[in-house]
């Protein structure tokens, strides 16, 4: 499984072959310790004794190496793909780095959640203050439809743990409550959150579920959201910038500030309200965020839009593996619904933002 290219060796140790595996080169096995010949490349591959180490690992299920697997699929019925008719035409489905954008239309959900039946995810929800109103909304709708038939561990930071409302939840889901402390300005309860899902991340989430989804608490399930969202890195479209040009986009315009993105870069607009991965990606994310609003403290410069502007700033430079229409973020009160917003799925709450934020 290490390939030299002319002389070089990309094993990670220049000018060494690993042990146990036989140089080929141009279709031509050479068993030995000499070097391939110059200007040639050459692939070295493990020797049959490897091979078998290297498989007898991957049965004994290493945590690692399972995650790598694909996946086995049993016998399903379902629509064959048709090559020559796309499933939608209306709309980008696949990012120039060749992620997929998630629209209504462009996935089976049988097949998707015989690939994830054995995967546990966690959302986390932050509930500060006032906030806590909108729990018991959010959890009934999400029983209804977040990721039902799989398990599912709802992480809710709150400030007012007696306040958490009880609930009937789907076998093999349960709700933990994280007692966190509160701050006074709504901002500062924004830009903790990164801190707050990078330090459970590394405490306990990595040991307790698969994927984290990280969502705003005032919004309400209404229609399907299931595995059809997870990957190593995900983020959603927000509704008021996914047909805006990128100068349009109010990402941090400051060059001070560590979420700075310069008017002529930029992919799309992230909402701060719907983002996700594997736990190491989400640990990853969120520190970074973390220590660039840290560093911003130190600087006496605070982001447009704090928390979303830091994770815009990390998405354009860590591409995520998929992306989420709108159909996953949607406010109906500011926003008119477009034809090609099929379905809409996570929705915001009517609220009075003052008196909410000032309690």
């Amino acid at each position: 499984w290490f390939v030299t290219i002319g002389r070089g060796i990309a094993s990670g140790r220049l000018g060494t072959r690993h042990p146990g595996t036989a140089i080929v080169s141009e279709g031509l096995r050479r068993d030995g310790p000499r070097e391939p010949w110059p200007g040639r490349t050459a692939v070295l591959l493990p020797a049959p004794s490897a091979l078998s180490a290297l498989f007898s690992s991957l049965s004994e299920g290493d945590g690692h190496l399972d995650t790598c697997r694909i996946p086995e699929v049993p016998r399903l019925l379902y629509p064959k793909a048709q090559l020559l008719k796309p499933s939608r035409v209306d709309v980008l489905v696949m990012t120039p780095w060749f992620a997929p954008v998630v629209w209504d239309g462009t996935f089976d959900s049988a097949i998707l959640d015989v690939q994830f039946r054995n995967t546990t995810i966690g959302l986390t929800v932050f509930a500060i203050k006032k906030y806590v109103v909108f729990l018991r909304l959010f959890l009934e709708t999400a029983e209804k439809y977040f990721m039902v038939g799989h398990k599912v561990i709802y992480y809710v930071f709150t400030d007012r743990p007696a306040d958490v409302p009880q609930i009937a939840l789907q076998d093999g889901r349960q709700v933990v409550v994280l007692h966190v402390g509160n701050y006074r300005r709504w901002q500062d309860i924004s830009m903790h959150r990164m801190e707050m899902i990078s330090n459970f991340s590394r405490q306990r989430f990595l040991r307790e579920v698969d994927y984290l989804v990280c969502l705003y608490v005032d919004m309400k399930f209404s229609d399907h959201v299931g595995v059809e969202i997870l990957a190593p890195l995900f983020g959603t479209l927000h509704p008021g910038f996914y047909a805006t040009d990128r100068q349009s986009f109010t990402y941090e315009r400051r060059p001070l500030s560590r979420a700075y993105i310069p008017r002529d870069e930029g992919d799309f607009y992230y909402a701060g309200g719907f983002f996700g991965g594997s736990v190491p990606e989400v640990y990853r994310l969120t520190t970074a965020c973390h220590q660039a609003m840290t560093a911003d403290q130190a600087q006496g410069i605070e982001a447009v839009w704090h928390d979303e502007s830091h994770l815009n700033r990390y998405l354009l430079s860590h591409k995520p593996s998929k992306v989420l229409s709108p159909e996953y973020l949607w406010d109906e009160q500011m926003l008119q619904r477009p034809p090609l917003l099929r379905k809409l799925r996570y929705v915001a709450v009517p609220m009075n933002h003052t008196e909410i934020r000032s309690r």
